[in-house]
């Protein structure tokens, strides 16, 4: 404990894990194993098949392609420090290798709402306006949009970490997460962490605000399109085609909620079912995200196939 503290301020943190259920953490991290590979096979695979296939170099499927990218980043920045303490007991962290961590995390969350954002708006383009689709949807557009939610996820997250190295920490280490986590770790200081808190919970509202709200607004337009439509094949054709993405919406948004609102409101949820839902919101859409767009994408799920099984795919023909 003394290597934990220089000049009388804290020098690295010590991650618990999932509190109350520190005895079954070796079997837990067979789950985060397993989610942990899933997403980057998927989220590979994915990529590999948009960048190999001409016929996929669409919107659409540029954008899954970042999201993909991001998945894997994501997962990443959590996965193996949560494996080191399931298995291998390797509970400490230092100082600025947490808030790094924490600036990660939370910055790949807000790029994965913006994505999901900006893939609403290429459902929207395509059923409601679709002959201008081509000329508003551009690749140049499409890049700009993924660099411009990068840049906002970047600046709206960097003032977390600066506001947290201002803060003195003497005695308080212990990290009560699996993860460096905002609120986990400001918790742990010696002085008032008002703005922090602020700050923080205004960052959280407003991302879920406003993307949610324009993922909405994307979806009213787009039910407005297709109730008008007078075929039911044709209904059904245009909904299909927004399926993957409302399941990556509930995939990626429910725990995402869930967690928010029993760390500031539920003080009633145990620690460990918080820990376990904030877990799975970084974890798991990640994995689930290649799997739902290549069982409801035909274009993606046929060209998996036909990358790992080229044999059936020229006997079909």
């Amino acid at each position: 404990m003394a290597d934990n503290v220089t000049h009388g301020y804290i020098s690295s943190f010590f991650l618990v894990g999932i509190p109350g259920l520190q005895a079954f953490h070796c079997w837990i991290g067979i789950p985060v194993f397993v989610l942990f590979a899933l997403g980057l096979l998927g989220n590979s695979t994915i990529i590999s098949t948009i960048k190999l296939e001409p016929s996929l170099h669409q919107p659409m499927y540029f954008f899954l392609c970042m999201l993909a990218v991001n998945d894997m980043a994501l997962t990443s920045s959590t996965a193996p420090k949560m494996l080191g303490i399931f298995w291998l007991d390797a509970h400490w962290i230092d100082f600025d290798v947490c808030l790094v961590q924490l600036y990660f995390i939370h910055t790949f969350c807000i790029v994965e709402s913006t994505l999901l954002v900006a893939m609403a708006f290429d459902r929207y383009v395509a059923i409601c306006i679709p002959l201008r689709y081509t000329t508003i949807l551009t690749t140049p557009v499409v890049l700009k949009m993924g660099l411009t939610g990068m840049i906002r996820a970047s600046l709206m997250v960097l003032p977390c970490p600066l506001l947290i190295k201002r803060l003195p920490y003497y005695t308080k280490y212990v990290i009560n997460h699996a993860y460096c986590e905002h609120m986990a770790v400001v918790k742990l200081a010696s002085a008032n962490t008002l703005i922090n808190r602020a700050y923080g919970i205004s960052v959280a509202l407003s991302v879920m605000v406003l993307d949610l709200g324009l993922i909405a607004t994307s979806y009213i337009k787009i039910l407005q399109a297709v109730f008008r439509l007078s075929s039911q094949n044709a209904r059904s054709k245009a909904l299909g085609t927004c399926a993957a993405h409302v399941c990556t919406i509930l995939v990626s948004y429910t725990p995402a909620l869930f967690s928010f609102l029993t760390h500031r409101i539920g003080k009633k949820v145990p620690p460990s079912i918080h820990i376990i839902f904030a877990s799975l919101y970084l974890l798991v859409p990640p994995a689930v995200n290649p799997l739902v767009y290549g069982v409801k994408t035909k274009q993606i799920r046929d060209q998996v196939v036909s990358l790992f099984f080229p044999n059936k795919k020229i006997s079909e023909n």
